[in-house]
């Protein structure tokens, strides 16, 4: 199997640097451009398997680099950027991001992202109708939850949130997307119901409500279904 292929869209050269080392030695391929219109051009030619993307680039925002290669490509893409505010996290969440880095970051993160993002492209790419992660067992064909083996009662409200968490599993998903997703149109601002709707899917699927192992918070932004390493 050849080995993915990454393109990094950064301007700073010492960043590309440290990502080109990086992902080379950790047995990816790398494609690098330093602007946003360059950046558009290699991911239509190369078709890479994942993109990394600063967002402070000096012809285009990454923000309208997210919504451009979203428009016809569905390729993961995390964003590394400087700008740690969460408004900015929920920006390119909601621009098609699937995950968001802060600068500086540590290599071993860097990785576990990208492994995350490519196995949950690849587990879209085969459609699989069961889902599995740490003690949690979903039949979606059969919409049956299962919890260290025992079936788990879910009202409709609470499976269509698990499921909707299911199909971004490994990504952070934003309040306004979940709300969208899961009560449609118009409920955007009525975060009160995740937080209540959450808090019923951790106490009938986690061991732990107040210390959940896969349904996690990423506090001001959303939540995250996480999956195994």
């Amino acid at each position: 199997m050849s080995e993915p292929t990454i393109l990094i869209i950064e301007d700073e050269l010492q960043m590309r640097r440290f990502l080109r080392a990086s992902l080379t030695t950790n047995g990816y391929q790398v494609v690098e451009s330093e602007t946003a219109a360059d950046g558009i051009a290699q991911a239509a030619a190369r078709n890479p398997d994942l993109v990394l993307l600063d967002l402070g680039l000096p012809d285009l925002d990454g923000l309208v680099v997210t919504q451009r290669l979203r428009e016809w490509s569905q390729t993961p893409l995390i964003v590394i950027s400087a700008r740690g505010r969460e408004e900015d996290k929920i920006s390119a969440l909601d621009a098609g991001a699937d995950d968001y880095l802060t600068k500086p970051f540590g290599v071993g993160e860097l990785l576990a992202r990208i492994r995350v993002a490519l196995r949950n492209a690849a587990r879209g790419e085969l459609g699989s109708s069961e889902f599995t992660a740490f003690e949690l067992k979903v039949d979606l064909a059969r919409r049956q939850v299962f919890v260290r083996g025992a079936e788990v009662h879910l009202t409709p409200i609470e499976y269509k949130l698990l499921a909707t968490l299911i199909k971004h599993a490994g990504r952070v998903i934003t309040h306004r997307q979940l709300l969208k997703e899961v009560w449609g149109p118009g409920s955007g601002e009525q975060t009160q119901y995740l937080r209540v709707y959450m808090g019923q899917l951790r106490h009938k699927l986690e061991v732990n409500p107040s210390r959940p192992q896969f349904l996690m918070t990423e506090p001001g932004v959303g939540y995250r279904l996480k999956t195994p390493e």
